[in-house]
């Protein structure tokens, strides 16, 4: 085992002894920091130490990939951490036992499988999030990159309720693997990320004559199920994802309600049923063995998408800034220029606060201010 003092210019120059396979140069200066020479002509720094009547080594870098002083300097932390009791073999492992964000992403999404937001989590990750950080160890990821990477994702012109959505994404991948005890994720890198506040709200309320043009444009679509489930939205003021996996066995006419077993907020509710849309249902056609209201009539399954022909139908319609979500919108408006309050208006549209129903406040006033009007135009008569 010999032993020098190691510097940069022995090490450019040390070699194997003639006859061995490797030499071991053990430094007097830094315990345990070696330079082991093989007889190939490679070279290797590491340091050398026991664990209790074991002897280990650690691999510090091959030679010239990095410079003696720096071998050095790492030779000494790492002896430094050996003394107060930690174990540099064990941290190593520790460290190689960190998976990729990929990996937690893959655990991630199949515990997402079974929720209403799976194909936007699924494509969400596929499109931003895992071509970012899909190939970085989770331990490699922090909060001042994740910061940045959102800020680039916002000035790139996303919308803001975009972002945020990759964020609180991103940030439950991390919520789970703490929880699943995946190493490396015991520290959220996003959680500390500052949330940019903003409006995501947006108002766009059909008219009555906007209603009629919409309608009578659906009523002349290719596609068989497109009148029926607008008309729907506009007498429910239920969600589109809500009508898509409606089933007959909810629909209850003698009480006039429709049950959604699920619903955003993850509680059941029933839907109060006007005479308008009852007649609406009794229309709808059957299909034998089919569960579902509004089914595929081709494959009796939920419709997955009604996006082309609702684009065709708002387009003929002269509405093209119209969205699905905007029905329900438009059918609280209706309630609410009819004199129903905020609190009646909000049990029908399932708000889980009094907050979400405020948005329509202006409409009730408009009946309000209507009612104290003809009172006085009636006093002054």
């Amino acid at each position: 085992m010999p032993i020098r003092r190691l510097d940069a210019a022995f090490c450019l120059n040390a070699g194997c002894e003639v006859g061995k396979k490797k030499t071991d140069w053990y430094d007097d200066l830094v315990r345990g920091f070696v330079l082991e020479c093989r007889a190939s002509g490679g070279k290797t720094y590491y340091l050398s130490y026991n664990e209790g009547r074991t002897r280990k080594t650690h691999k510090i870098a091959a030679y010239g990939d990095i410079t003696f002083a720096a071998a050095r300097k790492r030779a000494m932390e790492l002896r430094a951490q050996f003394v107060l009791g930690e174990d540099p073999a064990a941290k190593k492992k520790e460290a190689r036992a960190v998976p990729l964000y990929a990996e937690l992403a893959k655990q991630h999404l199949k515990e997402a499988e079974t929720t209403r937001s799976y194909a936007s989590t699924e494509m969400c990750m596929r499109r931003h999030i895992l071509p970012r950080w899909g190939k970085m160890k989770l331990t490699d990821i922090n909060q001042r990159d994740v910061s940045q990477w959102l800020a680039e994702k916002r000035a790139s012109g996303l919308a803001p309720a975009t972002v945020e959505k990759f964020r609180a994404i991103f940030g439950r991948s991390f919520e789970l693997g703490r929880r699943w005890e995946v190493p490396g994720a015991d520290k959220n890198p996003v959680r500390g990320v500052v949330k940019p506040r903003f409006s995501n709200a947006r108002s766009r309320y059909l008219t009555a004559e906007e209603a009629a043009r919409l309608r009578e444009a659906v009523a002349a679509s290719s596609n068989p199920q497109l009148a029926n489930l607008v008309n729907m939205l506009l007498y429910s003021g239920a969600r589109i994802g809500e009508l898509l996996r409606a089933e007959w066995q909810h629909i209850d006419i003698a009480r006039r309600t429709w049950l959604i077993p699920i619903s955003k907020t993850g509680k059941a509710r029933h839907v109060p049923l006007s005479q308008a849309a009852l007649d609406l249902i009794a229309g709808f056609p059957k299909f034998r063995g089919c569960p579902y209201l509004l089914p595929n009539p081709d494959t009796l399954k939920p419709l997955v998408s009604i996006k082309h022909s609702w684009q065709t139908a708002r387009k003929a319609a002269g509405l093209e800034d119209v969205r699905l979500h905007d029905l329900r919108h438009s059918a609280a408006s209706f309630m609410a220029a009819a004199g129903i309050d905020l609190f009646a208006i909000g049990k029908v549209l399932g708000h889980a606060s009094y907050q979400s129903t405020q948005r329509y406040s202006h409409l009730a006033n408009d009946t309000l201010l209507a009612a104290v009007e003809a009172g006085a135009a009636k006093m002054n008569a």
